[in-house]
C-alpha cells in the first residue's frame, strides 16, 4: 500500500450489504485502487448433511441451498440422481419442470432489479418493481402453493400437475404482467438517475470475464454467449425456441438489461410450454440404486448450477457436491470495483446478484 492510499474495511455486517461478506478496500481519496474479498461467514455444512440423508430427503435439502434459485437446485439435483439411476423422466414432467424454472427466473430477476433501485435510493421504483413482481408471486402461490420454495421437483419428475384452468390463469396473469415489465425496462434503460449510477460503472471487460470464468447474466453482459439451456439442452428446452440475451457494454447497466430482457424470453418459454405440453404421466417410478457416479447442470437465474453425486448401492449417497454460480462470479468484483468510487461498492456487488448463503454451502 502506497503512502497516498489507506485500507478501508467494509463488512462483514454493513448497512449497504444484503448478506455478510468482508471487503478490504485499498482507497485513494474516494477511489478504490484494489480489493480483497473474504467470505465464509455463514458456512452451513450442507454437503455434509446431504451425506446423512436419503435421496428423497435431499430433494428438500437442496431446495434450501438458496431462496431465489431454490427450484434450480432441486431440479439439477433430481437430474443428477436420475442420471445415476437411469430414470427416464416423462415428457409432460419435463415441460412442467421448465414451467416452474422460468417462473422462478422471472421472480429472481425482478427482485435483483428492485434491489438495485433500493441501493440507488430510488425508493418509488423499488416499491413499483416489487409490486409488479407480486403478480409472479401470486402465480407461484396459486399453482404451487408456495411463494418461494415451490417444492415442485421430485426424483423422476414433479410432484404436481396442472389443468387447463390453471394454465389459463397463468396466461392471463402474464398478459397483465408483461406490459408493466416493459414500462419498468424503459425506466431502467432511460431514467437519468438510474443511468447515471449504472452506465460505465462496475466494468468487467470481455477478456477478464473469460479468464475469471463468470457465468449467467454477468457473463452475458460482458459479451459471452453462454447459456446451458441452449449449449447443453436438458428437460424440455430442446423443444423450445428462445434467444440468449448478450450485451457488450460490460457494466452494471448491461447486466440490468440482460436480466430485464431475459424476463421476456422466460414469458415466451412459459407460453410455449403451455401450448406444447403433452398429456401423460408427471412422474416416473424409482429404479434400483447402483454403485455409480453422475452429474447434471442447469441454467439457474444467476448462471450455471452443477451437481455431482456418488452412490453406493444404498439410498444414502456417498457424496453430493454442487457448484453455484455466485462462487464463479465473486472474484469478478475485484475487477469491477477497481477505480470505482467507494459509494458504488454495494451497487456493484448487487450487479452480480450475489448469494452468500449458497456460495458458503
Amino acid at each position: 500500500m502506497s503512502s497516498s492510499t489507506f485500507n478501508l474495511p467494509l463488512g462483514p455486517v454493513h448497512v449497504a450489504l444484503e448478506e455478510p461478506v468482508y471487503f478490504q478496500l485499498e482507497v485513494q481519496g474516494e477511489t478504490i485502487r484494489n480489493v480483497s474479498l473474504t467470505s465464509g461467514h455463514v458456512h452451513r455444512g450442507m454437503e455434509a448433511m446431504a451425506a446423512k440423508r436419503n435421496l428423497v430427503k435431499n430433494t428438500t435439502l437442496t431446495e434450501r441451498v438458496c431462496s431465489l434459485c431454490s427450484n434450480s437446485h432441486s431440479f439439477t439435483y433430481c437430474m443428477a440422481v436420475e442420471n445415476a439411476l437411469g430414470i427416464t423422466v416423462p415428457m409432460r414432467a419435463r415441460y412442467l419442470r421448465v414451467l416452474a424454472e422460468e417462473i422462478k427466473r422471472i421472480a429472481s430477476h425482478m427482485f435483483n432489479t428492485a434491489i438495485q433501485a433500493h441501493i440507488i435510493g430510488f425508493k418509488s421504483l423499488f416499491m413499483h418493481v416489487m409490486e409488479v413482481r407480486e403478480i409472479v408471486q401470486d402465480i407461484k402461490e396459486t399453482v404451487y402453493g408456495n411463494r418461494m420454495n415451490l417444492a415442485a421437483n421430485c426424483i423422476g419428475g414433479v410432484k404436481y400437475n396442472i389443468d387447463q384452468e390453471l394454465i389459463d390463469y397463468m396466461l392471463r396473469a402474464l398478459e397483465k404482467f408483461e406490459p408493466q415489465v416493459a414500462e419498468i425496462r424503459d425506466l431502467y434503460l432511460n431514467n437519468h438517475n438510474v443511468v447515471t449510477r449504472t452506465k460505465g460503472i462496475g466494468l468487467l471487460p470481455h477478456e477478464d470475464a473469460i479468464s475469471l470464468g463468470v457465468v449467467g447474466p454477468v457473463a452475458r453482459a460482458s459479451g459471452i454467449s453462454d447459456d446451458v439451456r441452449r449449449d447443453s439442452p436438458y428437460s424440455a428446452y430442446p423443444e423450445l425456441d428462445f434467444k440468449v440475451i448478450v450485451k457488450n457494454e460490460c457494466d452494471i447497466h448491461a447486466r440490468t438489461q440482460v436480466r430485464l430482457d431475459e424476463i421476456f424470453e422466460s414469458i415466451n418459454i412459459i407460453r410455449q410450454c403451455c401450448a406444447k405440453m403433452p398429456e401423460g404421466a408427471h412422474c416416473a417410478p424409482m429404479n434400483p440404486i447402483p454403485v455409480t457416479e453422475a452429474c447434471a447442470r442447469s441454467e439457474a437465474p444467476r448462471g450455471e448450477v452443477f451437481y455431482f453425486i456418488r452412490t453406493n448401492g444404498t439410498d444414502i449417497p456417498d457424496r453430493l457436491k454442487w457448484r453455484v454460480p455466485s462462487y464463479m462470479n465473486w472474484e469478478a468484483l475485484g475487477v469491477m470495483m477497481r477505480n470505482c468510487e467507494v459509494a458504488d461498492v454495494a451497487l456493484i456487488t448487487n450487479s452480480i446478484d450475489p448469494c452468500v448463503s449458497c456460495t458458503e454451502r
